[in-house]
């Protein structure tokens, strides 16, 4: 069952389910919003829920509505790219060679063979962060391990679209996304700690905040950071 509710500007959609708490939701790309709530709630409780939350979901909306409209990398001269939170200007070095990624002071140097098009300059730069991952996450784990009382089997990485991380409790594997190369190093740390977190915990709850607050007391500054350019289809959870 779904109903709407109008506050100035914004048109909230609600879902009623079999659920006992209420939760608020905004998608791209335009920031949509949905509440789903539970069968019996009555409206009135829906709308102040709703008007207690109309900064968080403005601020959100404008943060979609602005990664919305970034334009896609070309990997052309003189073009911004980041590299662990820090921005470099692209520079594209064509020789007939073997093609690679190297940094220079305040350049990423892209060397490719003459006439390679955008797609596989993409390729190459996104293996290039991919390894730059890999390269870093074995200390992470190392560095965890111990303080956390897990133990991981495997890591993996690779690019995703809607999510940083994700862990298999049941296999004791987690997976990391290749874009965490582009943050500051303290946001793969943080990702890192998040997925090992759900070994212990596979869900969101409050033990999973509990033991986030005690591995990580300022994961929430790294998960905002994350938020600030989010992936392309993500959503927010209130």
């Amino acid at each position: 069952m779904t109903e709407q509710i109008q506050l100035g500007d914004i048109i909230i959609d609600v879902v009623k389910k079999k659920i006992k708490h209420m939760h608020l939701s905004i998608h791209p790309p335009a920031g949509k919003v949905r509440v789903s709530a539970p069968l019996r709630m009555d409206s009135e409780t829906i709308r102040l829920f709703v008007i207690s939350k109309l900064a968080w979901i403005r601020k959100h909306q404008q943060r979609m509505q602005e990664q919305h409209r970034e334009a896609p990398r070309e990997y052309v001269e003189r073009e911004s790219h980041y590299v662990w939170g820090k921005r470099y200007l692209l520079r594209v070095v064509e020789k007939d060679a073997a093609p690679f990624v190297v940094l220079k002071h305040d350049s990423m140097q892209l060397h490719v063979r003459p006439e390679t098009g955008k797609a596989r300059r993409q390729e190459i730069v996104s293996e290039w962060y991919r390894e730059l991952v890999k390269e870093v996450v074995p200390d992470l784990i190392e560095k965890w391990e111990p303080v956390m009382g897990v133990r991981v089997r495997q890591f993996f990485v690779q690019k995703m679209k809607t999510r940083w991380g994700s862990c298999n409790y049941r296999q004791g594997n987690i997976r990391l996304n290749t874009e965490l190369a582009k943050k500051p190093p303290e946001c793969l740390e943080y990702v890192v700690v998040h997925e090992m977190a759900h070994l212990l915990e596979p869900s969101h709850n409050s033990r999973f905040i509990a033991l986030m607050d005690s591995f990580m007391p300022q994961w929430r500054e790294h998960r905002d950071e994350l938020k600030r350019t989010p992936l392309g289809h993500e959503d927010w959870v209130a």
